[in-house]
């Protein structure tokens, strides 16, 4: 097992993570389009420009959505494809260590059950997205930023203002969370290896159920973080919203902007919020899924290399994705 995560996401993807790159760059080149014409098209309709002009902005406006839905189903595909294909050599990785090397222990028994059944999958899974999903949702970012920059920068200024101060609290309140991964994960191998070592049965009363209690305490803090921040960061976007319709509104009034440029600025924020909540959420899950890696490759640390093997190679018929 490579020693980082981004290492193994390499090892497993490495020519895959290559193609949803170039995925990633048609996409967040094809963004910026839908947002160009529904400003052209709303500026047409208030200077009563021909119906014709009207109707062939918005047929183009039409096949630009299309093939921008068609090519995010494809590249959606692709990257759980990735991610499945990666749990799968994680799980068989596993088996083949618990096999040539754990020792025959309940401790070792529930640690590896532990990790097949719970952490390999969203381990493995987010390997699709390690690579591609910051780079599509930050190419969104810079090449929408950059258009309603140049279309009227003082509410350019004002739409970049309500993210600032979630640079801040992000990072801080995701450490708090993969704090309490990390415990919940050695909570979860503990109570593995207690129901190894009871032949099965649990004992609610005892440890087991100390167990599941500790999980349940952890699980709500992280949803409590989680939610708190997903509502910090809807009413910052929502403020943004409130600023354009006032800053645009005077601008208009004043006959320094056209309505066009408040509906585009409407529909950049909406295009901005979402790549930057995934860029959140990308965040919040790398952190996360470090710590889960990081805890995986310390438990199988001592797996030594089976006979004709070589120390990093995959277990005999593993097939990496292609």
């Amino acid at each position: 097992m490579p020693s980082s995560f981004f290492r193994f996401v390499l090892q497993v993807s490495g020519w895959n993570q290559a193609g949803l790159a170039c995925l990633s760059a048609l996409l967040f080149a094809l963004g910026i389009v839908p947002i160009e014409l529904n400003r052209r098209i709303i500026n047409a309709a208030a200077e009563q420009k021909s119906l014709n002009s009207i109707l062939v902005m918005l047929a183009f406006y039409l096949l630009v959505v299309l093939a921008e839905g068609l090519l995010k189903l494809v590249f959606n595909i692709y990257r759980n494809w990735v991610g499945e294909c990666s749990v799968r050599w994680l799980r068989r990785a596993v088996f083949a260590a618990g096999q040539a090397v754990l020792p025959r222990s309940p401790e070792a028994e529930g640690i590896q059950i532990a990790i097949v059944v719970a952490e390999a999958e969203p381990v493995g899974a987010f390997v699709g997205d390690a690579i591609s999903q910051p780079l599509l949702q930050a190419g969104v970012l810079i090449v929408v930023t950059g258009y309603l920059v140049y279309l009227q920068p003082i509410m350019a200024l004002l739409v970049l203002a309500i993210f600032c101060p979630q640079v801040g609290f992000v990072p801080f309140m995701q450490a708090a969370v993969n704090q309490r991964v990390g415990i919940k994960i050695d909570e979860t191998r503990q109570m593995s290896r207690g129901i190894v070592e009871a032949g099965g049965a649990i004992d609610l009363g005892g440890r087991q159920g100390g167990h599941i209690d500790r999980i349940f305490a952890l699980n709500m803090g992280i949803y409590k973080i989680k939610f708190f921040m997903n509502f910090m960061m809807n009413f910052l976007t929502q403020l943004g919203y409130a600023g354009i319709l006032g800053v645009g509104g005077y601008l208009v009034l004043t006959g320094r902007t056209e309505i066009g440029t408040i509906s585009a600025f409407i529909a950049g924020l909406s295009k901005i919020n979402d790549p930057w909540g995934d860029l959140v959420d990308w965040y919040r899950s790398v952190k996360v899924t470090q710590v889960k890696y990081a805890m995986l490759t310390k438990a199988l640390s001592g797996a030594a290399p089976a006979p004709g093997e070589t120390p990093h190679a995959p277990a005999p018929g593993l097939q990496l994705p292609r």
